[in-house]
């Protein structure tokens, strides 16, 4: 089980999770998109997206799958929920969770932490150079080092740079689109938040290219 936001999908996902199969012999690795991560606020495209998004990116590998479960239910999307789920479905199978280094050191305020442990094998997805004792039961996984985020491809747009190769080409001109949109609404947000109050002050109104360059 490969979890998270995937706010958007990129190559990294892709390379660490293709580090993981090989390293752990896994049959195949489970992208699960959160629907309402409960670490994390801010999420900027939609779930429905952000599944096909995911869905989109892994389709010619067949040694990945893209599951909607944690976006076929109500509220924050726990992990323990989730692998319940998962073991329920698969009662025969070794599972495993694969988490970044970053992500395993804040396990013990996760919930349900000690329900996560049973439910799988915690695969700790760890860099050259990330030597820091991970635990005893988790499972260090070496991966190729990609220093990429959502995060980085998301102010990309913004800024109207290429995103070629650091997104699958199936998908970025959609990357584009939802982010380049999710950008504009957001500052049209702060132009109509800025409008009421210059309005209830009787001041003058900015326009959108002024507020750009005022960054």
């Amino acid at each position: 089980m490969f979890g998270g936001t995937f706010d958007p999908p990129h190559v990294g996902h892709l390379i660490v999770a293709s580090d993981a199969y090989d390293a752990l012999d896994l049959d195949r690795i489970l992208f699960i998109p959160s629907a309402q991560p409960p670490h994390k606020s801010g999420v900027h495209a939609t779930p429905e997206q952000r599944l096909a998004l995911t869905r989109a990116a892994v389709a010619d590998d067949d040694r990945f799958e893209v599951d909607a479960v944690e976006l076929q239910r109500t509220g924050a999307s726990y992990t323990a929920d989730t692998l319940r789920i998962l073991r329920d479905r698969y009662p025969d199978a070794e599972i495993f969770l694969l988490v970044g280094a970053d992500a395993a050191r804040e396990m013990h305020s996760w919930h349900r932490p000690d329900a996560v442990a049973d439910l799988a094998r915690i695969a700790v997805m760890s860099r050259e150079g990330d030597d820091e004792d991970l635990g005893e039961t988790a499972i260090p996984v070496r991966v190729t080092r990609i220093d990429l985020s959502s995060t980085d491809l998301r102010e990309r747009v913004r800024d109207g740079r290429s995103i070629r190769y650091l997104v699958p080409e199936v998908i970025r001109g959609d990357v584009e689109e939802i982010y380049g949109a999710s950008t504009r609404a957001a500052v049209d947000d702060v132009l109509r938040l800025s409008q009421t109050s210059d309005a209830r002050r009787g001041g003058q109104v900015s326009s959108r290219d002024d507020l750009h360059e005022r960054g």
